[in-house]
């Protein structure tokens, strides 16, 4: 009980710091990038890179798919327009997993004490804003600390290490990353949590591959649940999403079936045998790659979203 506790009130602070920090770093720049957002969409490729930017920005892939529906469907952005963002979305959102990655669970005392001082005394509105962000950013790690702590004890457990190993099956593995992105709405939460748990050894490397495939689908949830009452071309756009995604999985899940040895040995490489960076790098990895292959065929997409999204189309 007392594991299980501990388990949960890590995960709790860290969700709640992550959302605490989103909510800062949006009021800091958010209003401007917004405006930024819908002049730099002219161009596929700036538009993945400001997508990108502007998620790691804002912690959060599921927001910036969500205003992109929105600006869509108000007829701010084009549909077109609209596939650079979601496909830089996508990468942006592996900032978290890279963040947790550098394991600052040691620094992050610091940077809560800060963070309370300028929230508490800081008398420009900035300043406060800034406060928020770095209170955000403490309160996550120090959720980190505490779930792998918790993580280190589930070892002793053999029904759980027998759960765990279950998900051998790539298919078992990629229901249970869709599964609890679903829940927790934030495919960068699932994936800092499989991090931890990698390194803690609870779940081979391979394994986490395939989960990640299912994270990716599992973020497009929010998009997806914004466009339901929007108009067709917004629906379309959430699609894009969709479409990106399980492609994606379809795609990385043929070339990892053959060359999983491969992969793991060069992410392996890639990472300095660190598994935690490992998860992390792959995640990021498997963006980039999806964007690569995908981004050239933009136009199809909104053709395809066009042609299976019931509805008139507009102008």
């Amino acid at each position: 009980m007392e594991l299980i506790v501990n388990l949960l009130g890590g995960l709790g602070l860290f969700l709640f710091g992550m959302n605490f920090m989103s909510q800062g770093l949006q009021k800091a720049a958010g209003a401007r990038l917004r405006s930024i957002l819908e002049a730099m969409t002219k161009n596929k490729i700036i538009a993945v890179l400001f997508g990108a930017l502007f998620t790691a920005i804002i912690q959060s892939s599921g927001a910036t798919t969500v205003m992109v529906v929105s600006f869509v469907n108000t007829g701010i952005m084009s549909l077109a327009q609209s596939v650079g963002i979601i496909f830089g979305a996508n990468i942006g959102t592996t900032i978290t997993s890279q963040l947790v990655a550098f394991n600052l669970t040691g620094v992050a005392p610091v940077i809560l004490f800060v963070g309370a001082v300028f929230v508490m005394f800081g008398k420009k509105p900035m300043l406060k804003k800034v406060g928020e962000v770095l209170l955000g950013f403490g309160a996550l790690f120090m959720g980190i600390s505490l779930m792998k702590d918790a993580m280190a004890d589930l070892k002793n457990y053999q029904a759980v290490m027998d759960a765990l190993g279950s998900m051998d099956n790539p298919i078992v593995g990629i229901l249970f990353g869709t599964a609890i992105t679903v829940v927790v709405q934030s495919s960068s939460v699932t994936v800092s949590i499989l991090l931890l748990m990698a390194s803690q050894g609870l779940i081979d490397l391979p394994v986490c591959f395939y989960v990640i495939l299912g994270c990716n689908i599992g973020s497009c949830t929010p998009a997806v649940l914004a466009s339901l009452n929007a108009k067709k071309d917004a629906k379309c756009a959430a699609f894009i999403h969709v479409m990106f995604n399980v492609l994606g999985m379809v795609i990385i899940g043929i070339l990892l079936a053959f060359g999983m040895k491969y992969f793991e040995a060069f992410i392996l490489h890639v990472s300095g045998a660190d598994v935690g960076r490992c998860v992390a790098n792959a995640d990021t990895f498997f963006k980039i790659f999806q964007t690569i292959i995908f981004l050239p065929l933009s136009a199809q997409f909104v053709a395809m979203s066009r042609r299976l999204v019931p509805g008139e189309d507009q102008e």
